[in-house]
């Protein structure tokens, strides 16, 4: 086995701006319109210094040696804070954004898609921005994509995904999209989708907040199953479709589900239920989805690898989720170790950065010269993470569900 270091790209990191970086990037005439939203908040005359987690979304220097020091040389780069007029950090598109708040949230995330080409190119190497664009109107999303196209986001676009109770808002489904769909083609971008879009608000009581929670990645599965249905990757063939921080393993089985409704509906019935008219998909959804999708699995479990052959090596990527507490920070290797030590040299290399490098247009050469000063090497990701070193001080589910796991194992 080779001993070259790995190229680490992860393709789920998260940064924004602060309010006081957003000041700058905000059209002009809504900037009186935004000292008084700030001073709202609390923030008026008061520097946006927060704490370190909160700098590392936008402090060159910290969150460079934070990514090196775990062997990360690349970076996918997904919004986290709060821009301009927005109730809630950017971490996601909102679901369903009201009528009456559009004009606003568009001017916060306008400037926040500024900050961003700003922030890659810092290091235009390392960082691959996703730019931001709303449902509302179709027609300045296709805007919006031509500014992110020509400001150099080659990290792509992050679809919005509208919750089922937002009905003044057209579903992805819907041909309207087809408009947007077209634009992130013609440009040749990636179509992002990140979990915890296109959730119903269950409110903010503690019951309200574990719905939530169990219908984010129920809401990431929706959007994959009506894109692949409603033969958006028939009439855009080019279009390459990512699903980011929603694991993998549960892709194999739905695509399972989905080329039997396909094969069904072909046949003319299923069971009692009988369809006349014309198909929109000519292949099994299983096709499009080995041709034109992809899974950000992120710290992929042990189960997510295990499930790779029904969906492609090629189509898998790994990534860190910094600054996030659920991240692998700062237990990377550990992370590796845990889940990465009895997968095959070739598919590692694969999943740990060349699969981003190819989607994403990182320049892979560079990256290698990165990684051979702080790549970890396969002699260190060989060895498996025995019980003793699962780090007890993380958020990170691959380490509290191990942890668990052995728990359980001991109780009984």
């Amino acid at each position: 086995m080779s001993e070259e270091p790995y190229v680490l790209i992860t393709a789920d990191t998260h940064a924004g701006g602060s309010h006081a970086q957003y000041r700058e990037y905000l059209d002009p005439k809504y900037r009186d319109q935004f000292d008084e939203w700030r001073g709202e908040r609390g923030a008026r005359d008061k520097k946006h210094f927060p704490s370190k987690k909160k700098l590392r979304n936008w402090d060159f220097e910290l969150r460079a040696n934070d990514q090196d020091s775990q062997g990360v040389v690349g970076e996918v780069i997904f919004p986290n804070t709060v821009p301009p007029f927005w109730a809630k950090p950017l971490v996601m598109p909102p679901s369903a954004v009201k009528p009456e708040d559009f004009e606003l949230y568009h001017a916060g995330i306008a400037a926040h898609n500024r900050w961003l080409k700003d922030f890659c190119d810092e290091d235009p190497k390392r960082r691959a921005g996703i730019g931001v664009i709303l449902p509302n109107d179709l027609d300045q999303a296709v805007k919006d994509i031509e500014n992110i196209a020509k400001a150099g986001l080659r990290g792509g676009v992050l679809l919005p995904q509208v919750s089922p109770d937002a009905t003044w808002l057209k579903q992805l489904y819907d041909p309207a999209w087809d408009r947007v769909f077209a634009a992130i083609q013609d440009h040749d971008l990636v179509m992002n989708q990140h979990t915890g879009a296109g959730v119903i608000d269950h409110g903010d009581t503690m019951v309200g907040q574990a719905l939530w929670m169990s219908d984010v990645r129920w809401a990431a599965m929706t959007g994959f199953r009506h894109l692949l249905l409603s033969g958006v990757f028939e009439r855009f063939p080019k279009l390459k479709y990512i699903i980011t921080e929603s694991g993998c393993g549960w892709v194999g089985p739905m695509l399972k589900d989905l080329d039997m409704i396909h094969m069904n509906i072909k046949a003319g019935a299923s069971g009692e239920i009988s369809y006349r008219g014309e198909w929109v998909l000519k292949d099994k959804p299983s096709e499009y989805a080995r041709r034109n999708c992809y899974y950000g699995a992120s710290f992929p479990s042990i189960d997510d690898l295990a499930g790779i052959d029904a969906i492609g090596e090629d189509n898998v990527l790994w990534g860190n989720d910094y600054p996030h507490f659920e991240g692998t920070f700062p237990y990377n290797m550990e992370s590796l170790r845990l889940t990465f030590s009895a997968i095959p040299e070739e598919r590692r290399r694969k999943l740990l950065g060349r699969n981003a490098a190819k989607l994403y247009n990182f320049d892979f050469d560079e990256m290698e010269k990165r990684a051979q000063k702080v790549g970890p090497l396969p002699s260190q990701v060989n060895v498996p993470l025995p019980v003793a070193e699962i780090p007890k001080d993380t958020y990170c589910y691959l380490f509290t569900t191990a942890l668990h796991a052995e728990k359980q194992k001991t109780a009984a």
